[in-house]
């Protein structure tokens, strides 16, 4: 099958290659660097496949330019879809399939790693040791050991944190609608959000976007936290209200701020734009803070990660001209208002 790659770096062409070859490279994969949008759309006519990431446009003017040229499947290298419009694709006739788990431990793992960078100013020790500076001061963290963790989704990656954070000796609370059986063997307690937010010493975000979630952390929900709290978003950017956020860092409300996404990282990340004057002001203005880390949405990025994400695509596209379905399909009903886990990517 014929399929485009929209969004595509040098790293997602070599592990959609290798998990193509593996399988006998049934499929003629096109690369492209750019972003899908509804002017790129047209360089898809005549495939009958597209593969997309999560900063690329999926709205209903896209889609309906993709299925003029031809487009009857989306391949999604990601586990959330709150970006495409299921219903507009539903009426096209075009199957979307994602990729619904791949390395929950990757995106567990790089939130843990925040936290405790964070925690201990190993970022700015680093700066200081490289320049010869080696006092101590501003310097003062806190044992993980006693302090409470709050996940908010209590999916897989969600679950792999409240274990890790368990291991440290942190006391686990969870919200989730419907929290798994794995959640409750890591020793956690299921409370409702304003119990987790008002006595959490960290909070930590895995659930996904939907329009119930969308904001969940805003100016309400920060005055409920205890003042000097940690927060981490490692799941979607607008799970977060970023002036909220922002008036949290200037009175002290939020003490640690780490994020891997942001509500308008589609004109960020992924690219190196060093060179250039960053042109969103929100953004700019978090990176003033001393108390705010932020990566690139790389939580995802691990080769078990990307190696599962590839072989899952293909998978769905060999599915798909097959028997015209998926293995892993999202139809317009999957939106849901549960709070429940989501990948990072």
């Amino acid at each position: 099958m014929d399929v485009t790659v929209f969004s595509t770096k040098a790293y997602d062409r070599r592990f959609l290659d290798e998990a193509n070859a593996a399988k006998g490279a049934p499929h003629r994969m096109r690369y492209l660097d750019v972003r899908l949008t509804e002017e790129s759309a047209l360089l898809a006519a005549g495939t009958s496949a597209i593969c997309a990431f999560v900063n690329d446009v999926l709205d209903r003017p896209v889609l309906t330019r993709l299925a003029a040229g031809g487009t009857k499947m989306l391949a999604l290298r990601s586990a959330g879809f709150n970006h495409v419009d299921l219903a507009a694709a539903n009426e096209l006739g075009i199957a979307v399939g994602r990729v619904p788990a791949y390395s929950p431990d990757a995106v567990a793992e790089h939130t843990v790693g925040l936290i405790l960078t964070l925690n201990r100013k190993i970022h700015r020790a680093y700066a200081r040791v490289r320049e010869g500076n080696f006092a101590l001061e501003g310097l003062l963290g806190f044992d993980l050991k006693g302090r409470t963790a709050g996940v908010v989704g209590a999916g897989k990656i969600g679950t792999a944190v409240a274990r890790i954070l368990a291991g440290f000796g942190c006391r686990i609370l969870v919200h989730d609608p419907a929290p798994t059986p794995e959640i409750c063997v890591a020793g956690a307690e299921i409370v409702d959000l304003q119990t987790l937010l008002a006595s959490s010493d960290i909070v930590t975000l895995h659930c996904p976007l939907t329009p119930e979630t969308r904001h969940l952390i805003d100016g309400n929900a920060l005055s409920l936290v205890k003042r000097g709290v940690m927060l981490i978003n490692t799941g979607r950017g607008a799970l977060v209200d970023t002036r909220a956020l922002i008036e949290g860092l200037k009175t002290g409300v939020i003490g640690y701020l780490g994020l891997d996404v942001y509500e308008e990282e589609g004109d960020l990340f992924f690219e190196n734009l060093s060179d250039e004057i960053l042109q969103d002001d929100l953004f700019a203005r978090l990176l003033t803070f001393p108390n705010v880390l932020i990566t690139g949405h790389q939580a995802f990025f691990t080769v078990e990660a990307m190696t599962a994400i590839a072989a899952t695509t293909i998978d769905n596209l060999t599915c798909f001209e097959k028997d015209q379905r998926p293995r892993h399909p999202v139809v317009a009903s999957a939106r849901s208002s549960a709070v429940g886990g989501s990948g990072n990517g």
